[in-house]
């Protein structure tokens, strides 16, 4: 009696169970990967002590469009208690405060100046709020800037610094009207990649 040979089968099943595995398993990984994150040390303009820090984290939304959540924290400052304006400013410049420049805004109808165009410049933030022992915390979100790369990153090729300003911002209402942004710098950071 002769037995038959027995010849290993190959089935396209363990090789659609591979490709499938790794398919899965890349997009996987594209869903997990992590967003976008920046941050800046803020030095007090006059004397340059460190007195807080800033963190933007990147997020896409429901529409479509980048979210940036902005948590803004300093102690100990020698900030008059009350708001001070917050501002996105368009330099990666702190040496001094006003080397950061002006106001982040590059869009196709760029206005810097910091009274001009306010509250409608792509870094414009809300009000920080500072006790009496110089401690304060902001957290807003904004669609206004990105930290990945594109026309709106305040990452872009010279940089950015957030500005914490002396006075409140009063958005303005009156249009061009000086120090209606918050006046002089109080405290500055260079933005940088996480």
């Amino acid at each position: 009696m002769t037995v038959p040979r027995q010849v290993p089968v190959r089935t396209q099943t363990s090789s659609c169970a591979v490709a499938c595995l790794l398919a899965a398993a890349t997009l996987a990984g594209v869903g997990a990967a992590a967003q976008p994150s920046a941050s800046a040390t803020l030095h007090a303009c006059e004397g340059g002590a460190t007195i807080g820090t800033a963190t933007f984290q990147e997020r896409p939304s429901g529409e479509g469009i980048k979210l940036v959540d902005v948590e803004v924290r300093v102690e100990g400052s020698a900030m008059a208690e009350g708001p001070h304006a917050v501002h996105i400013h368009e330099t990666a410049a702190c040496d001094p405060c006003g080397a950061a420049q002006g106001h982040f805004d590059p869009g196709p109808n760029s206005n810097t100046n910091p009274d001009g165009n306010h509250p409608f410049h792509s870094g414009d933030l809300v009000n920080l709020v500072v006790d009496a022992a110089g401690t304060g915390a902001m957290s807003t979100t904004t669609s206004r800037v990105t930290v990945s790369p594109g026309p709106l990153s305040i990452l872009d090729e010279d940089g950015s610094a957030l500005i914490i300003h002396v006075g409140a911002d009063t958005y303005c209402p009156e249009g061009v009207v000086a120090g209606c942004a918050g006046g002089a710098r109080a405290a500055c950071g260079i933005i940088v990649a996480e």
